[in-house]
């Protein structure tokens, strides 16, 4: 593609990912745009020009399989030229990109299918010795079932298609090549008319994270808010074009998204990935610091605090790396462009300098919703977001106190209680469970079990973890168990287990 064959955009003012994509191609050309660099010393690189052309046909394979305006598209890729391609893709098609974490078991697999509605799935054959395809079908056995790819499936009932890198497919899952190889239909000029209809009001993405229910929960945002971070983002990093930067976090969480591939996209960084990416909460967005931890930042580096997928990445940053006496985070002495913050009470109003009060958030780049969650469960009347973190105002500077909720924060992934309950009540020996995150240096929160067994049960809790490993992510897996009895657990007046209670009897049981 050259300059003649499409209208010039600067990167750097592109509103929608469709015009992200072709301006950084015409941009920067030949100049390497995202590598993936594996453990065995092979490596892959797509160039700028060649993601601008890989996208385009498969995005036009996409819309010759009947995808487009508002169809949702889930995939599952590891960090790589991969991740960015089907990205594109699918936003150059019209439709919804839905990521899903490489990292996911069978047991969560299946709700995401369910709750997000994808219609189409696209698949990275093998990750890291893990067979995805495999994982898939635990998660979907109807898959093994029934051999035809026109799917039908009540456990994904909006799901039609599956397409997969790799050989010996399942006969209901679809090579690759069933997509691109229908781009032929397709011509550049009917993309191009399709990515001019494409407007930053329109839906981009929607990232799965863990809600405060057992279900995932999906946060929405468009083309236009997610382009309007990409450029702050991009101006708040120390980068240059003559440098490469290794991703140290997963593209298909906002924070590998955000903070590296689409500012690096927009500026014609080379984006270097590798097989494996860390889970060392040191290198994680709001994580806690230990002392040892803490380094001197290099001239002109950010200083990030808070930030949620809500809010596509952090939307605050401080002076400084810790303030005395506020060990949990960064202060957040600067609020990110277009965002209001607020601390509030139970009430939603503003609580006096000094209290502490839920830090409630609105702004352009705020989600619009949560995908089939009514916006008054976190939404105030007057639009702004419960983050459910609890801060305290000194002066003009805010402090993050803790979290107001059970979610539990490690290694910078959020872990839903209920989740790992769910799936721990299910396993033998199992009456009930109790998960609650004590504070660490280390991880940010360390996950953690009060088990109560079944009358006549010896629990195990290697056996138990164990089994829990192969229903969940490993983030997700409780670190310390504590058996105790029925008559045990803690109550409130309402009738509510007491979780503070039990969080309490867990941090003197790992002091000892």
């Amino acid at each position: 593609m050259s300059k003649a064959d499409a209208p010039w955009i600067d990167p750097q003012k592109a509103k929608t990912l469709p015009q992200l994509i072709r301006a950084a191609a015409l941009a920067y050309g030949p100049a390497p745009a995202v590598s993936l660099r594996r453990a065995d010393g092979s490596s892959e690189t797509l160039d700028f020009e060649q993601l601008e052309q890989r996208s385009a046909e498969m995005a036009r394979g996409l819309l010759a399989r009947g995808i487009g305006k508002g169809s949702r598209v889930g995939f599952i890729c590891g960090n790589g030229p991969m991740f960015g391609v089907v990205l594109a893709a699918i936003a150059r098609s019209g439709a919804i990109a839905v990521p899903i974490s490489s990292f996911i078991k069978a047991n969560e697999l299946v709700r995401v299918l369910k709750q997000s509605d994808v219609g189409g799935l696209i698949l990275q054959r093998e990750l890291l010795g893990k067979d995805l395809v495999a994982r898939l079908c635990d998660a979907v056995p109807e898959l093994l079932e029934n051999p035809d790819p026109e799917l039908r499936l009540e456990s994904a009932p909006f799901l039609r298609w599956v397409a997969s890198t790799g050989d010996d497919l399942p006969a209901s899952v679809r090579d690759l090549d069933w997509l691109t190889g229908a781009a032929g239909s397709i011509s550049p000029a009917l993309l191009g008319a399709v990515e001019s209809e494409i407007h930053p009001t329109d839906q981009a993405l929607e990232i799965y994270t863990s809600g405060s229910m057992a279900l995932p929960k999906g946060v929405r945002h468009n083309h236009g808010p997610v382009l309007f971070r990409t450029h702050f983002l991009r101006r708040m990093s120390p980068m240059s074009r003559d440098h490469e930067r290794v991703v140290p976090l997963p593209l298909f969480w906002v924070g590998g998204l955000m903070m590296f591939l689409l500012p690096d996209l927009e500026f014609g960084v080379h984006t270097v990935c590798t097989e494996a990416t860390t889970t060392d909460s040191r290198s994680a967005m709001g994580s806690v610091l230990a002392e040892e931890d803490m380094i001197e930042m290099p001239p002109g580096y950010t200083i990030w605090a808070l930030g949620m997928t809500e809010t596509l990445g952090p939307y605050s940053y401080g002076d400084e790396m810790r303030a005395p006496g506020h060990p949990l985070c960064a202060p957040l002495d600067h609020i990110a462009e277009r965002y209001e913050l607020r601390l509030a009470d139970e009430q939603d109003a503003p609580v006096p300098i000094g209290e502490v009060g839920e830090i409630q958030i609105r702004g352009y780049a705020l989600t619009p919703g949560l995908h089939k969650v009514e916006r008054d469960q976190y939404f105030t009347a007057d639009g702004y977001y419960r983050t459910g973190d609890l801060g305290r105002a000194e002066g003009k500077r805010i402090h993050f106190v803790g979290r107001d909720g059970d979610m539990i924060k490690t290694v910078g992934s959020n872990v839903s209680p209920a989740e790992v309950e769910l799936e721990l009540q299910q396993l033998e020996g199992v009456h009930s469970a109790y998960v609650v995150g004590v504070p660490d240096a280390t991880r940010g929160e360390l996950v953690t079990a009060a088990v109560v067994a079944r009358d006549g049960a010896k629990l195990d809790f290697a056996v138990l973890e164990s089994s829990l490993r192969e229903r969940l992510s490993s983030f997700k897996v409780p670190r310390a168990y504590l058996q105790i009895q029925r008559d045990e657990v803690p109550m409130l007046p309402s009738n509510k287990v007491a979780r503070r209670e039990i969080q309490r009897m867990m941090m003197e049981r790992l002091d000892t």
